[in-house]
């Protein structure tokens, strides 16, 4: 190696000057500088025809003893610069290749993006390209790539081969040229994407990661309501508010889903027992059994009859204890009602359970010994959240007993409504204007069911199914349907006939009748 560079340097100088050096120093102990002329032939050849001085030892000039680099200080920084930062990110689906900086003048985010075929690899090369592009002056650059990242770091003052890819050989090839000519200092960061830590650093990736995202155009009303319903499962009442459809949209999606047709959809129909006026008048608590939930099966549930909304709880068991918080947990959701009907259970009817309810100040009512009837808004809930458990059963996951039962409690709450009434039982329940007592009163005739006295005329407050809801002197008073009829006001009698005939006025033979037909003019 060293005949070689001797004979190397010995041509360039007699090329450029044609003279010889004068004096030839060589990196080498005075034992190795003897070795070499009695081993080397090579070594011997380079020196032919020299006349100058050999020697190991250097000359003791400062400037020929001085430490002498011929690599220049590289400009990649290793610790973070106090100057702009910039952040980058590409997508190889959408094809964006994102630039994304803070200005300090206008505080806001301003960004710069271009659309670059290829790899996600390349899209992201392209936007650090653009960067050294744009600013010559000291900068931090955050990327989410690592091959992009440790690109950067070892292109300065390299040397680059040819590739066959050539969009790539373009990009680096820019690159290293831009880093050789670049005049002040970068530094170059790798974060990791998709991370929800706080600070400066992690919101400038996270938004130059969704500035990559594709342009989607959201599909129509009917697309959109058939991928909620797959996902919650709502009736056709809530998908007709939702969405905007029509009642026969909204039944189609529902005729077509999967899931639904194994299980009968869940109504909300008011049942035939007597309701609240307003909301947190009138509760029906009861617990049920879900299997499937394992040591929480025990469903504590509570409704309004009022609005509908309903409250459930899964428990380990069905104790006085389990009522107590239940109930606890649905008036902070709900409120505190004034009035709660539950059947003859022993937890609802234990000492315990009466000083809890005296305790917030609740009438305690109990139904028909042994009979379900009494209970009968409750027991269809039951009914209606076990079949949005089933429904929503494909979609669930590894999700968690509570977990179920929470996501079928919002659509029963939040999405379900009927297609009579626009509005879910949450927003019913929560109005404070809506009252029954506040709408328009017709008045009707009833037949007292104890005494069998045709009684009135009331004002109609409600009339539900198998039972209306009359305003008696006192007080709201619920009736068998078929004991009320519509009032009618008598005929005025003309002048000079006979006045004994029969006024206009329903007879007790015709409140006896079914009151279907007057069910219409009322309504």
């Amino acid at each position: 190696m060293f005949a070689h560079l001797i004979i190397k340097a010995r041509q360039r100088l007699l090329m450029l000057s044609g003279t010889d050096f004068a004096y030839i120093c060589l990196p080498v102990t005075t034992m190795y500088l003897q070795w070499l002329y009695q081993q080397s032939d090579a070594f011997m050849l380079a020196l032919a025809g020299y006349m100058g001085q050999l020697t190991s030892h250097p000359p003791s000039h400062k400037l020929l003893n001085a430490n002498f680099c011929l690599i220049s200080k590289p400009k990649r920084s290793d610790q973070p610069l106090k100057a702009l930062t910039v952040f980058t990110d590409g997508s190889g689906k959408s094809h964006k290749s994102v630039i994304l900086w803070w200005d300090n003048q206008c505080e806001r985010w301003n960004s710069d993006i271009k659309t670059v075929p290829g790899s996600p690899q390349i899209v992201e090369l392209a936007a650090v390209v653009r960067v050294f592009q744009k600013w010559s002056t000291p900068i931090n650059i955050i990327t989410d790539s690592a091959y992009v990242a440790g690109i950067v770091e070892r292109a300065e003052a390299s040397i680059l081969r040819n590739i066959l890819h050539s969009d790539l050989f373009v990009l680096l090839q820019e690159l290293i040229f831009l880093l050789d000519s670049r005049p002040y200092p970068y530094f170059v960061m790798h974060v990791r994407s998709h991370t929800s830590l706080p600070g400066f650093i992690a919101e400038g990736n996270r938004r130059a990661d969704l500035l990559t995202l594709p342009v989607q155009v959201l599909p129509d009303r009917v697309a959109q309501a058939r991928l909620s319903h797959s996902f919650f499962h709502q009736n056709a009442g809530g998908l007709k508010r939702q969405f905007g459809l029509t009642s026969q949209q909204a039944s189609n999606i529902i005729a077509v889903c999967p899931d639904c047709q194994r299980h009968s959809f869940p109504s909300i129909a008011g049942g035939v027992n007597p309701r609240g006026l307003q909301s947190l008048q009138l509760w029906q608590t009861d617990v049920t059994h879900c299997p499937e939930f394992g040591k929480l099966k025990y469903v504590h549930s509570s409704i309004d009859t009022f609005s509908g909304a309903l409250f459930a709880s899964c428990h380990t068991g069905e104790k006085a204890r389990d009522v107590r918080k239940h109930l606890m947990r649905a008036f902070a959701t709900l409120g505190i009602s004034s009035q709660i009907k539950t059947d003859n259970g022993p937890a609802y009817t234990s000492t315990v359970t009466k000083a809890f309810f005296d305790s917030w100040g609740v009438t305690h009512t109990t139904g028909i010994p042994h009979s379900p009837m009494g209970q009968s808004l409750i027991e269809r809930s039951h009914q209606s959240l076990k079949r949005l458990l089933q429904q929503q059963k494909g979609g669930v996951g590894t999700a968690t007993p509570e977990e179920r039962l929470q996501k079928a409690l919002y659509v029963f709450n939040f999405l379900n409504c009927s297609l009579l009434d626009n509005n879910p039982p949450i927003v019913r329940h929560f109005n404070m204007n809506a009252s029954l007592e506040a709408r328009v009163k017709a008045p009707v005739l009833v037949r007292d069911p104890e005494t069998g006295k045709v009684l009135g005329p009331y004002p109609l407050i409600t009339w539900g199914r198998g039972y209306a809801c009359v305003s008696t002197e006192r007080g709201p008073r619920w009736i068998p349907a078929k004991n009320v009829c519509p009032f009618r006001e008598p005929l005025p009698q003309p002048s000079g006939e006979d006045s004994d005939h029969p006024p206009d006025h329903p007879s007790e033979q015709q409140i006896g009748e079914p009151p279907e037909k007057s069910q219409d003019n009322m309504n």
